[in-house]
């Protein structure tokens, strides 16, 4: 999804090891302690000796990430939309199976990429998935079938709901002859999980 670093993080006079996660929108630290920073939340960025610190309307927090720091600042500054971070390039024509965010779709209209919804067409390079439940994993091998070369399949599915689990999407595109190769931040209520068909096969 994102970039994790096992690190040591300070906020409020304490000093807690564990992981920090680098998200499309925001910073998820889990250690004794679990913190989620909200990119929005954010209202002083500096990176200096390896330490990314954050000034936030909870105060400071301050997170001991070494070489990481700067690149982590950086991508926090200056983050990349949900369809550079997918791969869809400017024109690129999409297909859409299911539902998926209006703000999402906007975005892809806005670059001139083309989307046709429910039905692949010619050129198509990347497809996308909207699945809220399992039930909604039953397109998965109906669009495998209909893949080809090196078009890719994106699920995208809700973050920590029983309804519906990674393994759950995982299981969905490996049965389906797929193979998973990458996992993005779609949303900050939404993960997308990327699936192609494998290379000895196209």
């Amino acid at each position: 999804m994102g970039q994790e670093v096992v690190c040591t993080a300070r906020w409020s006079g304490k000093s807690v090891r564990g992981k920090a996660l680098l998200e499309t929108a925001e910073i998820i630290f889990r250690g004794e302690e679990r913190r989620k920073i909200p990119f929005s939340a954010i209202r002083r960025l500096q990176a200096k000796d390896g330490e990314l610190r954050l000034k936030t309307d909870e105060g400071l927090v301050v997170f001991e990430l070494g070489e990481q720091a700067e690149k982590w600042r950086q991508k926090i500054a200056n983050p990349k939309s949900v369809v550079e971070k997918l791969g869809v390039k400017p024109g690129e024509p999409v297909a859409v199976f299911g539902k998926l965010d209006a703000v999402f779709l906007k975005k892809l209209k806005e670059q001139k990429s083309a989307v046709a919804p429910g039905k692949i067409v010619d050129g198509v390079g990347w497809v996308f998935l909207g699945a809220e439940t399992r039930e909604g994993l039953g397109d998965v091998k109906k669009i495998a079938g209909k893949l080809k070369g090196a078009t890719a399949l994106w699920v995208v599915y809700p973050k920590g709901q029983k309804s519906i689990t990674e393994m759950d999407v995982i299981g969905a595109g490996r049965k389906a002859g797929l193979k998973d190769v990458k996992v993005v931040g779609f949303s900050a209520t939404h993960t997308a999980l990327k699936f192609v068909i494998p290379v000895e096969k196209r």
